[in-house]
């Protein structure tokens, strides 16, 4: 395994994939959604920590969401099986599929 040397933010994350970033918060907020060591937590103060990705990490989720939006039903199945946040899910679900 390669030694992880950089970790982007996820709100860069979401700047390079052109995603909303609380859909990404809402996937990555359940650490099991992607591989052991590809989310990292970043203390920027004493009481702040966000949220950033391995390049392994990003690579890994460009690919889930590539793959949940096959299709309109596999698209909102996903979002309802990883975010459902009923806000985030009615801003993304139209979202165009890629």
């Amino acid at each position: 395994m390669a030694t992880t040397t950089s970790v982007c933010m996820l709100s860069h994350v979401a700047n390079l994939l052109g995603e909303d970033l609380d859909l990404l918060e809402a996937i990555v907020s359940n650490d099991d959604n992607l591989t052991y060591g590809n989310i990292v937590s970043v203390q920027v103060d004493q009481e702040t920590y966000q949220t950033a990705l391995t390049d392994d990490g990003i690579g890994e989720l460009r690919d889930m969401l590539r793959a949940a939006r096959i299709s309109t039903e596999e698209w909102q199945g996903f979002l309802e099986d990883f975010v459902g946040n009923p806000d985030i899910i009615a801003r993304v679900k139209d979202m165009p599929l890629r």
